[in-house]
């Protein structure tokens, strides 16, 4: 394996262990991201199963996971910007990269030379991606996003429509168009056939250029919406594609923080910021070295409508007590025999025994945002490079 030192940390002190110099160790298993990337890959065949690796890869390290699918075979990645699509393009010379977030204003010449197709979003945005084209004699090509109901990005159907006529000619430049399921994680949601139905009249009109519509959760919802193109993330990471079934992806991150203290408190004492939590017994607390300024979000705490996110310490899992702050949480571990959790012991806040998917449930969010709030401050360990 590899290891990666914590950005805002010094390299290691002599004689002093690595993980002596942070509160946590965060461990990514780049083999399961691979084996994520194959399992849908062969869902999908024949269709081309792209990678999309935006927001440093969904927080587990874009050079390090970019790197890992090229090798398995990966071919086509998706980035939301220029500087991580020069980066995927620094790892894999000969993919297909498509950026997103689309051209910014004085762009082209550095999307050109970098070779990565810009993602069209807007009529404004084409006619400079197209004047920078016919400036350039450019002929890399880029995508056109039309929005089928997200309302976020993308040109409106009607504009979609407007330009249809211009795929007659030769060097029309679209050698992808894409659209975005809004509801792809219900599949029951109506949304979910208006999209479908609009995106097939789309096609029609643009025979020839291949298509792509479907992310993780689009994948699941039957070979009829794949396409051309299909473009798994959160469940490359882990994330549950299914939610209320089985996750049928492999899990990839593993948290662990460091046990920097284990105390008493008495009954009725008060447990944290705001004294929200207050003991109704003798308490034995193992407070754990990471917090909000980790990206363990302070929405992990109990409030009157949840109970609090679980750690596992020594093999048992523990609520937490009181609020999260910014370096630290609080474990009950009174239930554990005496001398068994010690100082310098660590718990496991992300893993096998709590995914992702449950965490963010614990702190009122999906498994994306917690993936992507991972810390900087963690020593970071690459398993299967």
């Amino acid at each position: 394996m590899t290891i990666l030192e914590p950005t805002l940390q010094p390299a290691t002190i002599p004689g002093l262990s690595a993980d002596a110099e942070t509160g946590g160790v965060l461990t990514i298993d780049l083999a399961a991201i691979e084996a994520n990337w194959k399992r849908l890959a062969g869902m999908t065949v024949p269709v081309d199963c792209a990678a999309v690796v935006k927001a440093d890869a969904y927080g587990c390290g874009l050079p390090q996971v970019a790197a890992k699918l090229y090798k398995a075979g990966c071919r086509t990645f998706f980035v939301a910007d220029l500087g991580e699509g020069r980066t995927v393009r620094s790892i894999a010379r000969d993919a297909v990269i498509y950026v997103l977030n689309g051209v910014l204003p004085g762009t082209g010449r550095t999307l050109a030379d970098s070779n990565l197709r810009p993602v069209i979003n807007g009529p404004t945005e084409l006619a400079e991606w197209d004047a920078f084209v016919a400036n350039n004699n450019w002929r890399g090509g880029a995508a056109l996003h039309i929005d089928t109901g997200m309302n976020r990005l993308g040109l409106t159907i009607e504009e979609g429509l407007a330009i249809s006529s211009r795929i007659r000619a030769e060097n029309h430049g679209f050698t992808l168009l894409v659209s975005h399921f809004a509801c792809a994680d219900t599949p029951l949601h109506p949304m979910n056939d208006k999209q479908i139905r609009l995106f097939r009249e789309l096609r029609i009109l643009y025979r020839g250029v291949p298509s792509s519509i479907a992310n993780s959760s689009g994948i699941f919802l039957g070979g009829t919406v794949h396409c051309d193109v299909v473009r798994p993330g959160g469940a490359l990471y882990g994330a549950n594609p299914t939610p209320g079934k089985k996750n049928p992806m492999r899990p990839v991150v593993e948290l662990r923080g460091r046990i920097i203290q284990v105390r008493e408190a008495k009954k009725g004492e008060s447990i944290g910021y705001g004294a929200t939590f207050t003991t109704t017994r003798p308490t034995k607390l193992a407070i754990i070295a990471v917090g909000y300024g980790d990206g363990y979000a302070r929405a992990a705490s109990a409030n009157k409508s949840k109970p609090a996110a679980d750690v596992i310490i020594a093999r048992r899992r523990c609520p937490l007590l009181g609020r999260v702050s910014m370096d630290l949480i609080a474990a009950d571990v009174s239930d554990i025999p005496e001398g068994i959790v010690k100082r310098g012991d660590y718990a496991t806040l992300l893993g096998i025994d709590i995914g992702v998917d449950e965490l963010a449930a614990a702190m009122g969010t999906i498994g994306y945002e917690v993936l992507t709030s991972l810390g900087r401050r963690y020593r970071r360990i690459y398993k299967n490079p």
